[in-house]
């Protein structure tokens, strides 16, 4: 149980890849990264390719080590080996591609493989895989083989994965990247879900729709944090991040357009289900 109120603080936080060409430094992923992440927020995390999104999110469970400064998960600095299995116990993370995050030939079995390697007792692995897999609709697929699921399904067994190791955090690095306009529809709907019932929710993303969802974005580019905005102040910068080739949603597009022609639109106003709701009153 984490009991620090800032989850996450990393403090000029810089990672480095090796080179492969003798005598060449490694290229730096991050640089200067300095940022604290609330207990029970949801922040996206949007860049293009190349920004170090990807890079910083795998520093937040220990699968990558600073080069310099620190990445600190719920009191634990990522830099002491013996707090590495606790720290990814509190921060759970579910990657872009569903394959290569099922280990077992049953749906309930791979559900259960994480809570299995930490010792819990039988019945308790029970209630959780249940539970896990009532919480992302997936629990009358569990005597089902993954290879029989789409992958939509099968992002949803690796999300539920995760959930039955009950961490206070979980990461989810590109998640929908791979999946089509339902099955990404489907995962942001649960990763919403997660939210409200307190999970802490980092998103790393290059869809903005998604990160519409979130209270507060993290925009990076090139290893450095850009912006860090809620959704609404973040989208009014308009070309500011076009020159990130980040795309506008349509809905901030739309929302622009309106106040030109003197339609006032509330700022509360950011996706296109409420932009629709308020345009039909």
């Amino acid at each position: 149980m984490c009991e620090n109120n800032k989850i996450i603080k990393l403090n000029n936080l810089e990672f480095s890849y090796e080179s492969t060409e003798e005598g060449q430094s490694g290229r730096k992923a991050l640089d200067g990264v300095t940022l604290e992440i609330e207990k029970g927020s949801f922040v996206a995390v949007l860049g293009s390719n190349g920004s170090g999104k990807s890079t910083l999110a795998k520093h937040l469970n220990a699968l990558l080590l600073p080069t310099g400064g620190s990445a600190i998960v719920c009191g634990m600095d990522t830099l002491d080996p013996e707090k590495t299995w606790d720290i990814r116990m509190n921060c759970g993370m579910v990657f872009q591609n569903p394959d290569n995050q099922l280990v077992s030939s049953i749906v309930e079995d791979d559900v259960a493989f994480g809570p299995e390697n930490l010792g819990i007792e039988p019945s308790e692995i029970r209630r959780r895989v249940d539970e896990a897999l009532s919480a992302v609709g997936m629990y009358e697929h569990r005597k089902k083989g993954p290879h029989l699921l789409s992958g939509g399904q099968k992002q949803r067994i690796a999300i539920a994965g995760v959930i039955a190791m009950a961490p206070e955090c979980i990461v989810f690095d590109e998640p929908t990247a791979m999946l089509d306009p339902s099955g990404r529809r489907e995962i942001l709907e649960i990763i919403k879900k997660l939210h409200k019932e307190g999970k802490t929710v980092i998103l790393i993303t290059h869809f903005m729709e998604e990160a519409a969802a979130a209270d507060r974005v993290i925009v990076m580019d090139k290893g450095r944090v850009a912006f860090d905005e809620p959704p609404a102040k973040l989208f009014a910068l308009g070309s500011k991040l076009e020159e990130m080739h980040l795309e506008l949603p349509f809905a901030a597009v739309l929302r622009s357009e309106l106040e030109k022609q003197g339609v006032e639109v509330p700022e509360s106003i950011i996706d296109e289900e409420g932009l629709a709701e308020f345009l039909c009153r």
